[in-house]
């Protein structure tokens, strides 16, 4: 036997399978899926029925009767799944119906549907960028817009949060003919907005593209049409906006709102749409009614008022400055983040510890999510009962 088959021999019995494939995870970082059931704004977890302050269900949307109402009779005409994807023969009517009010309550010229909001991410930006354009994407994006970036093949320049100022400085640095500037509308994990306005005018004097992901903004907003309408920029022809069904809809899905032409184009390049099964019908036809019941607006200012009643009564807790629905509380140290977590359960609060890599080190918090379902007497105990783990 030659040495290179000695090499290969040894290099053989060190090859990993399946059950040592990967690094073995730190327990304070480990991930765990919890048996969790919901029932409104409460949820039941290792035996214990708790007040459920995690939820993106913002508006309590999910349980709502006239939205599983409206799902219960589709489900009852059309059945359960699409069947294929909408190019094959998975397409409906309620689609077209439903996009066709998105755009117009949004203010936009079109708008597309997509199975998920990663989906949406990821193949929209894989759909508008080549290895010969440049992203410019906020550094504490959502994983999606993260990936999505990754996939598209661009050169990816990442800017420090919200800092249009060294934004600026790296598109005059770029030649590349399309620039396209990528962000959240709301940071799922420190509550804060983007600078829209600012974005928009760097857009339009650096001849840029801008995408915002506004999952997070729509139907929480004073303005219940998102962080994009509160800065004045639904319809812009510059921009490209996503939203979700899974928050504020309390549903599954997603949309990406546009022009006329570039949503056309993203018929026929979106490989997350292209090649995936279409939403079942049922969603579609509750989502038209959680829209309706969003642009009521009489939930959103229950909401809006649920966080000015947390704001006012977190005095002595290091929350974040957020006046949105996510009202992170930072404690910096995983164990610390857990153990406080841990005692909120027993208090009866249900408020999940974050941790990297979901966030930065030394960042991890606790992310209470407020819903328009809350009781102003419910945030207060809350409010307290951090307090009392903080201080114990």
């Amino acid at each position: 036997m030659n040495v290179d088959s000695i090499s290969i021999a040894i290099s053989m019995t060190h090859m990993p399978d399946s059950r040592n494939w990967f690094t073995s995870m730190p327990s304070l970082r480990r991930r765990h899926f919890p048996r969790t059931r919901a029932d409104g704004k409460k949820i039941h977890v290792g035996g214990l029925q708790l007040i459920n302050f995690a939820s993106n269900d913002y508006l309590g949307l999910s349980h709502h009767p006239r939205v599983v109402g409206a799902a219960q009779e589709a489900l009852g005409r059309h059945g359960l799944g699409s069947g294929a994807s909408r190019l094959v023969c998975g397409d409906a009517p309620v689609f077209h119906e439903l996009e066709q009010a998105l755009a117009e309550w949004k203010g936009y010229e079109a708008a597309l549907l997509v199975g998920s909001g990663m989906l949406a991410n990821i193949g929209l930006l894989h759909a508008l960028a080549g290895r010969h354009d440049v992203m410019f994407t906020d550094r504490l994006n959502h994983a999606s817009l993260v990936d999505g970036a990754r996939l598209s093949g661009a050169r990816v320049r990442r800017f420090p949060h919200r800092d249009t100022k060294t934004l600026e400085a790296l598109l005059e640095s770029t030649e590349a003919r399309r620039r396209i500037i990528v962000t959240d509308g709301i940071f799922s994990m420190d509550g804060d907005m983007a600078p829209l306005t600012e974005l928009r005018h760097l857009a339009e004097k650096h001849d840029a593209l801008l995408i915002v992901d506004d999952a997070h903004g729509i139907g929480t907003l004073p303005d219940p049409r998102g962080a994009c309408a509160m800065a004045g920029l639904s319809g812009h022809e510059r921009l490209v906006e996503i939203g979700t069904f899974g928050k504020a809809f309390g549903g599954y899905g997603a949309f990406i709102l546009g022009s006329q032409p570039l949503i056309d184009g993203l018929r026929q390049r979106l490989r997350t749409m292209i090649y995936s099964t279409a939403l079942p019908y049922a969603i579609a036809q509750a989502m038209l009614v959680a829209l309706d019941l969003i642009r009521e607006g009489t939930l959103t200012a229950r909401l809006q008022r649920n966080i000015g009643v947390f704001r006012r009564c977190c005095a002595g807790i290091p929350v974040m400055t957020s006046e949105t629905a996510i009202q992170p509380v930072m404690l910096g140290d995983d164990t610390r983040a857990l153990n406080t977590a841990k005692k909120l359960r027993e208090k009866g609060f249900f408020v999940p510890a974050i941790r990297p890599p979901t966030v930065p080190e030394g960042t991890s918090r606790l992310r209470i999510t407020l819903s328009s379902h809350h009781e102003a007497e419910e945030i207060r105990g809350l409010a307290e009962a951090i307090r009392d783990c903080l201080h114990e």
